[in-house]
């Protein structure tokens, strides 16, 4: 397995983002349930990302975008479904907080979901905790926010 740091404008990482944005639809039962949502996973604001290749494929990526001088958010995280429970997303995340704190972060924050069953069990793991829902999710009772010390 390869992994490449990039920026935004990847084309495999519009690509890998597409594909998680299918998924996510199929786990909500359509784009309308998550209508609110899509004005915050654009990736306009994202300068960060890691993408993962096994033989050339692109099969995962994540990524991060500023959000205040300590801070960065997690943005985008993604494995595609046959390459799941290999690790990657736990390689993913490293290489991403490495990143982060290269760049001066002392933190990152995250908005993900219980119905995320994966995700969830993913930033668990990873050391992540739920905080108090931040910024634009304040009002998104099914939004679960975590933060991280890096």
């Amino acid at each position: 397995m390869r992994i490449e740091y990039t920026d935004g404008r990847d084309r495999n990482f519009i690509e890998l983002c597409h594909e998680l944005d299918d998924f996510l639809n199929e786990i909500v039962g359509g784009e309308e349930n998550i209508a609110e949502y899509l004005q915050y996973n654009k990736l306009d604001d994202i300068h960060d990302v890691v993408v993962a290749y096994e033989n050339d494929v692109p099969v995962g990526s994540a990524s991060f975008k500023k959000y205040d001088d300590e801070c960065a958010e997690v943005k985008r995280v993604f494995v595609k479904k046959e390459y799941r429970g290999r690790g990657i997303s736990n390689i993913l995340m490293k290489m991403l907080e490495e990143r982060a704190r290269e760049k001066g972060f002392k933190y990152f924050i995250l908005e993900s979901g219980e119905p995320l069953v994966s995700a969830m069990a993913l930033y668990r793991k990873s050391g992540y905790k739920v905080i108090p829902n931040y910024g634009q999710y304040v009002d998104m009772e099914e939004s679960v926010c975590m933060k991280k010390k890096l």
